[in-house]
């Protein structure tokens, strides 16, 4: 039990640390959250631990009036429970005077909380819930609360946001200006480095990155799921860290893990998904049954852990790059699956029931690569019936057309700073 003046404390304490700077960066998907004030269904942001959830709140804090807020990551708080949660509206309204916006941080801690959102939401307040989980989106908040929410998922900083952060402006004659361009190229391949977490670029500190790394592993996987293999766990997220951007199959996994079957293999890579530490995407097929029992593909959610001792990353820069393109069409919202016939073809991105783009990545085109890369993207773009695709490298630039297909050869950072498109 959590009584009525350890609420007031907390409450109350949280009220007055809160630090609404108007120097952060402005995060890219602001504007779109804010356009969603005016629906009245609940805002849910989700994602990854230290990507700048609770910093894109109080951006949306700083853009709004009449609000009240908590963050239920509190060791204060560890006893509360469903049934307290009239006291502790009873308290904000104390502190906060009554409020038409609740912002709630890491809410998936309270057992049932969707009673007492639903009934805020019921009385026609505006509801921001924040978790670095996807089971804040459990089977019973959906029964519940059917049609009634919008996720909108965090990532850690998008390369726009990076040269924000570093104060680089960018337009569009900067592509053209070959002073410009070798510094875009270089703050690129800074970013491609050390990733887009905002605390770790400020003071670059490797233990940092562990510690996010060690919180995911024990709050969001080990102690959220009760694991009991942890050495398992371990040596999974490893080999999944290792072979980033290429296949797997959870029976090779299993092999290799020394387990008896593929079901705890399928499980942890669930557990690992829901804390958003990795993705997996699916070949593209027409058959549902051929493309769940074909081999997937494992991307990471940021480059930078490959700082962490201990993990044993992939160096490989092709790769990388691949990784952080994945990353870049998920922060757009983007369906994605990965096409192989004859050849292969590295994304496929789906809008509605049609894929509209072939995505290739290459970090380099060269004599020993192009005309694989090529050919996987024509073959895909065949048998979609595409008239054109891209190929996405680190600073190459090309216009190639093939019979009726046109091929777009485009560098990483330009892609992103024009929008992903």
């Amino acid at each position: 039990m959590t009584t009525k003046e350890i609420l007031r404390q907390v409450v109350i304490n949280q009220r007055n640390e809160l630090n609404i700077q108007k120097e952060t960066v402005r995060r890219e998907l602001l504007d779109k959250i804010l356009d969603f004030f005016e629906d009245e269904r609940i805002i849910i942001l989700t994602g990854i631990r230290r990507c700048g959830k609770s910093t894109l709140l109080k951006q949306l804090m700083q853009n709004t009036s009449g609000w009240c807020y908590l963050n239920f990551e509190d060791e204060r708080l560890i006893d509360f429970n469903a049934k307290e949660f009239e006291t502790l509206n009873e308290v904000l309204i104390e502190a906060y005077g009554q409020s038409k916006i609740y912002f709630f941080d890491e809410i998936q801690n309270v057992e049932k909380f969707e009673t007492f959102v639903r009934r805020l939401q019921d009385e026609g307040k505006k509801i921001i819930l924040t978790g670095s989980n996807a089971s804040l989106l459990s089977k019973e908040f959906g029964t519940r609360l059917t049609g009634r929410y919008k996720v909108f998922e965090v990532y850690p900083f998008s390369f726009s946001e990076f040269l924000l952060f570093k104060n680089i402006a960018v337009n569009k004659d900067d592509f053209y200006l070959s002073e410009k361009k070798i510094n875009l190229q270089n703050l690129f391949g800074e970013y491609l480095t050390s990733g887009g977490f905002p605390e770790y670029l400020k003071n670059q500190d490797e233990d940092y990155l562990k510690t996010v790394y060690e919180n995911i592993l024990y709050k969001d996987i080990i102690v959220r799921y009760s694991i009991k293999k942890e050495k398992i766990l371990k040596g999974l997220v490893n080999m999944l860290a290792t072979n980033a951007s290429c296949k797997f199959t959870y029976n090779s996994l299993k092999k290799t893990l020394g387990l008896g079957n593929a079901i705890t293999v399928k499980e942890y890579i669930s557990y690992l998904g829901n804390s958003y530490l990795f993705f997996e995407v699916l070949k593209f097929s027409h058959s549902l049954r051929q493309q769940l029992n074909s081999p997937r593909k494992i991307y990471l959610v940021d480059q930078a852990f490959n700082k962490i001792s201990g993990l044993t990353f992939t160096p490989n820069k092709g790769r990388n790059l691949e990784n952080l393109i994945f990353i870049e069409l998920k922060r757009q919202n983007k369906e994605i699956y990965y096409y192989s016939n004859k050849n292969e073809c590295d994304f496929l991105v789906k809008e509605g029931n049609t894929i509209t783009k072939a995505i290739q990545v290459s970090y380099m085109l060269d004599e020993t690569n192009r005309e694989r890369e090529i050919n996987g993207l024509i073959d895909a773009m065949n048998t979609l019936k595409l008239k054109g695709g891209l190929i996405i490298t680190f600073e190459q630039t090309e216009e190639i057309e093939i019979e009726d297909k046109k091929i777009r050869v485009i560098p990483a950072y330009r892609w992103i700073i024009e929008g992903a498109d």
